[in-house]
């Protein structure tokens, strides 16, 4: 059955005979249902490439084979060599967004609809192109549009959940999208990508796992879950699993920056030595330093002195020793000894993480202007970090970029899955704000 199978997949690619959406289809299918089938087609297309006699129309062939496994570049060559036609235009405009080339996308899509290529499969590629250009409204626009049965297919749903995600909709309206774009279609690679990841933003890590790994089994391959995929079993400490992950991306794209950083990284750190005991002490640490001093019956000049002074977990009031907290306004003994008594029920004491605080006393909000104020109340989500730069920001606790900032570079490395690359990306999105981790 294997071989059939095999054989069958090298004859749709070499043979001579009818190429279209239906033969496109069932490669994609038998490398869906055995990826091991992805090497067969590859040799199968290196074949093809070598033959000297190309019409226009295996030139046509050549170049969707081509764009299915990767090489997208060799992939518009040949096309641009094929017959003109509508199959030619529509893989044009798929392996131009690959290249990030969105302009020249948009005008081969309307070409395609105009040679009689599926006009709904043109108008949801021209949706998916507007959107990766930044051009959402557009998108949405467009969308609503088309009617009629398109409007149940999965790629409709999927695209829809997609634009209203990015146009900062409702989650609920983008999560029962993706879920009805999967129950229409439960191989739809991107519809599982995306309802994979509003579960991975949720921290609802066995949901995403599940559904990256439905994601991954779909051809061609999915980068984005690949990765996300990966950087969850490091979380896992399943390190031999992310590096399956990271090296299916690098074998299938060699030039994917990312994944090789990521790879090299699991590598590192399936060879490391890591303390579970003490990481996790380190993690209870951080739930309790982050526990909201409003969670304590304490008295209202306690309340109302710790508010005025910023602070607003134990790990503020860490930070601060007695002097400092009797120098404030109307908060005397009596309060000092209420709260005293309230660290030690969670084993801490005044003063023990003063050294965290910036020795220029950055955060002091008394020398900061308003607009320097807001600026470090803004979340950290507004970086729009990597997911695994995000989960480290949320193992310790970092809420706003002030608190980001509080942390120097190495605090930052000890963290779990956080490694160079990951701080990189962290210091390149201050850059632009003119902010610095402390010590930088």
């Amino acid at each position: 059955m294997s071989q059939a199978l095999e054989f069958d997949l090298k004859q749709v690619v070499l043979q001579n005979g009818t190429f279209g959406p239906r033969e496109i289809d069932q490669l994609i299918e038998a490398i869906s249902r055995d990826y091991s089938n992805f090497t067969t087609l590859r040799d199968a297309v290196d074949e093809l490439e070598c033959k000297t006699d190309h019409s226009p129309a295996s030139q046509v062939r050549l170049g969707v084979c081509l764009y299915l496994i990767g090489r997208y570049r060799l992939s518009l060559d040949a096309l641009r060599l094929g017959d003109g036609g509508a199959l030619a235009h529509f893989y044009l405009a798929k392996t131009f967004i690959e290249r990030k080339n969105n302009d020249e996308a948009i005008k081969s899509f309307q070409m395609a609809q105009k040679a009689g290529y599926n006009p709904d499969a043109c108008q949801l590629g021209l949706i998916e192109t507007h959107r990766r250009k930044g051009e959402s409204q557009a998108s949405l626009d467009l969308l609503n549009s088309l009617s009629g049965a398109v409007e149940q297919t999965s790629e409709y749903l999927y695209q829809r959940a997609a634009t209203v995600a990015v146009l900062g909709g409702s989650p609920t309206e983008v999560v029962a999208l993706y879920e009805r774009a999967v129950e229409s279609d439960k191989s739809h690679a991107g519809a599982l990508f995306g309802l994979a990841l509003e579960n991975d933003r949720r921290g609802n890590d066995d949901a995403a796992i599940e559904l990256y790994k439905r994601a991954v089994a779909q051809f061609p391959t999915h980068v984005g879950s690949l990765i996300n995929l990966g950087l969850l079993y490091e979380d896992l400490g399943d390190y031999e699993r992310a590096i399956a992950c990271y090296q299916r991306v690098v074998d299938a794209f060699p030039m994917n920056e990312r994944a090789r950083l990521f790879l090299k990284d699991a590598k590192a750190s399936s060879d490391m030595y890591y303390d579970e005991d003490a990481q996790r002490k380190r993690d209870r640490m951080t739930q309790v330093l982050n526990v909201p001093v409003t969670d304590f019956e304490l008295s209202v000049r306690s309340r109302n002195c710790l508010k005025s002074m910023g602070i607003k977990t134990l790990g503020d009031l860490c930070r601060h020793s007695e002097q400092e907290l009797l120098s404030s306004k109307n908060f005397g003994e009596t309060s000092l000894v209420e709260i005293k008594e309230m660290l030690t029920l969670k084993g801490l004491h005044l003063g023990q993480m003063a050294t965290e605080r910036p020795a220029e006393e950055a955060f002091e909000q008394e020398a900061l202007s308003p607009d320097e104020q807001a600026q470090l109340m803004r979340p950290v989500t507004d970086l729009q970090l990597s997911v695994r730069a995000r989960k480290c920001m949320n193992r310790l606790g970092i809420q706003t970029l002030g608190e980001l900032l509080r942390h120097t570079p190495d605090e930052l490395l000890e963290c779990k899955n956080f490694g160079v690359t990951s701080l990189t990306e962290v210091r390149e999105k201050l850059g632009p704000m003119n902010l610095r981790l402390r010590g930088d």
